[in-house]
């Protein structure tokens, strides 16, 4: 037997992708299916940016760019943030890498020694806590609960925080939950950090799936004393429906993203030129299409909260933001279902996708023994459909 690295050996699969396996097993042999589990927008890639690529592809760029990305995308997304956010970031603040997934494993080894702490509010994106591991950091987790719609509260911070912080995760709007910090909370958090030197990784990845008028604050916006220790990233992926073109960047002070570079030309070297192409003109370009598709996120979030609240022994806050819902299954922990005893939210899940042929993603890896989470990329039809298939199949429970 092949003797591995101890660094792979705290690492888990991602539960997501195995839930999606069995979800396109079954559909491959004809099963209906539906699908809650894609962290992907349904919709198809605007046909502006695909035809950027197309002409990308025709004028010839296919060959190496510079490792940090072409200079005409990197500072589009430093004019973005200049526009939005009133930050002024330089080109060579300026980061592009294989999606924001890749630009937060640069900045975790860039950052991180061993034995540094990390710390991240639960629930939390599955790859955070594996991403600190694999930098032979700590992952230290701040819980959060349902009482304050999964937000952490300025003085949690203030406890956990040590002299072994070397990061914190800020995720809003958040995955898996939805949740989004206001203004007010996020001043709490930064008067909370600036009294520490820790650095700060803001992914912002939903900035523009928000819902009800909700207003997106950035931290440096907020707080310009954090700039050279906040990290932010972002990408095309969910905002322009280009998950597989893999586009991400990040943004901070030189010396931080110089080192991430470095360790992205160790790596993977520049992302796909042409891809960078076409997330230019998605960057640049009219954004017609993210409020369309932004609307419609809306009516969906709608549909599933209710229908989910109507089920007995569901709870299910309403998100401020992202494609997500993160119900509450805690009420059918501990019963039994087709002579199996459900211990878990995994057991839920697996019950949910053998009986009802629903797939929804356990919330252990989010840090949670109490929730399922469903994203509503999908259509209103299949929302409907899978909501009473659940209803049914939670019905049966005893």
């Amino acid at each position: 037997m092949t003797t591995l690295a101890d660094r792979t050996l705290p690492i888990k699969p991602s539960v997501t992708l195995a839930i999606a396996a069995k979800a396109g097993k079954l559909r491959s042999e004809g099963v209906d299916v539906v699908n809650f589990s894609a962290g992907e927008p349904d919709f198809d890639t605007p046909e502006r940016i695909k035809a950027a690529a197309v002409e990308a592809l025709k004028r010839g760029m296919t060959k190496y760019t510079d490792v940090k990305g072409i200079e005409p995308l990197r500072k589009a997304i430093a004019e973005k943030y200049q526009r939005e956010y009133g930050l002024a970031y330089r080109k060579d603040e300026v980061l592009v890498s294989c999606g924001a997934k890749h630009s937060l494993y640069n900045l975790f080894q860039a950052a991180v020694n061993p034995g540094d702490e990390v710390l991240i509010p639960a629930p939390y994106w599955v790859s955070y806590s594996d991403m600190a591991l694999l930098a032979g950091g700590v992952p230290k987790i701040i819980q959060t609960t349902e009482a304050t719609d999964f937000r952490i509260r300025a003085q949690q911070l203030a406890d956990t925080l040590s002299p072994r912080t070397r990061v914190f995760v800020l995720n809003s709007p958040c995955n898996p939950t939805g949740a989004s910090y206001d203004k007010d909370e996020l001043l709490a958090i930064a008067k909370v950090i600036d009294k520490h030197k820790c650095l700060i990784i803001a992914d912002d990845i939903y900035e523009k799936i928000v819902y009800d008028a909700f207003q997106v604050h950035n931290l440096v916006q907020l707080s310009p004393s954090l700039r050279d220790r906040t990290i932010i990233v972002n990408g095309v992926s969910k905002t322009y429906a280009m998950t597989g073109w893999r586009i991400g960047y990040a943004l901070g002070s030189e010396d931080i993203i110089s080192a991430a570079a470095k360790i992205q030309s160790q790596s993977t070297s520049n992302p796909t030129s042409i891809a960078q192409a076409a997330a230019l003109e998605a960057i640049g370009g009219p954004q017609d299409d993210v409020a369309m598709m932004v609307g419609e996120f809306q009516k969906r979030r709608n549909v599933i909260v209710e229908r989910l609240n109507a089920i007995d022994g569901i709870h299910c806050l309403k998100p401020q933001g992202a494609f997500y819902v993160f119900p509450n299954i805690s009420a059918f922990i501990g019963k039994t279902a087709n002579r199996k005893k459900l211990g878990s939210p995994c057991d839920v899940a697996d019950y949910l996708l053998e009986e009802a042929k629903v797939a929804a993603v356990p919330g252990e890896d989010f840090g949670s023994k109490a929730h399922i989470r469903l994203s509503y990329a999908t259509s209103r039809e299949n929302i409907e459909e899978g909501c009473r298939r659940m209803r049914d199949a939670l019905g049966k429970i005893r």
